[in-house]
């Protein structure tokens, strides 16, 4: 009786470590979702005043993830505005995740590469995977599923779009500007 009472506690115990270790996964999931998110709000209220003459620049962006009832809308054409990467995503009933994707690797925005999306998976709005390029090698993936509001002014009613926020790959932009998270509109 005593060895069946070990082997049943054991039971358990693993029952409590696989329980523990889901809990953590997706704990750690709204972690990283909530801090892709913080990436792209941003605040810009300037006044300057130069000769008479007052200036104002007012601009401010609210994300917040957007989980989808169906998985499937997840679907669809992405592309970055302006910059000239593009990511297509499909996605079944079941939650399988497939996509393809071009990349700028100059920073004249002229030379691109091509990757497939493979192991990709969405938790909750995040959207993880690893880009495996045409020639070889591979990066990580992540980004989150954004509700992106633009507003022009602080009595702006603002402009809504909805999206992928990508970070972990930088782009080098003309004047050696480097953009290391980026927004890839549904089209």
């Amino acid at each position: 009786m005593n060895k069946l009472f070990r082997i049943g506690l054991a039971g358990c115990f693993g029952l409590l470590v696989i329980d523990a270790g889901i809990a953590l996964s997706q704990e750690t999931a709204a972690q990283r979702t909530r801090v892709i998110v913080a990436s792209f709000n941003k605040k810009k209220d300037v006044v300057r005043e130069k000769k008479g003459v007052r200036v104002e620049k007012y601009k401010e962006i609210r994300s917040e993830p957007a989980i989808l009832k169906n998985i499937r809308d997840y679907s669809g054409s992405y592309e970055a505005q302006g910059l000239g990467l593009s990511l297509d995503l499909h996605v079944d009933s079941h939650g399988n995740v497939t996509g393809n994707g071009y990349e700028a690797v100059d920073q004249d925005q002229r030379v691109f590469r091509g990757y497939s999306l493979k192991n990709a998976r969405i938790d909750g709005a995040l959207l993880t995977g690893t880009k495996v390029y045409e020639r070889g090698g591979t990066e990580p993936f992540e980004g989150v599923f954004i509700n992106k509001t633009s507003f022009e002014s602080p009595t702006d009613k603002g402009m809504r779009s909805f999206g992928i926020g990508v970070i972990g790959h930088s782009v080098v932009l003309d004047g050696g500007v480097t953009i290391d998270k980026i927004f890839y509109e549904r089209k």
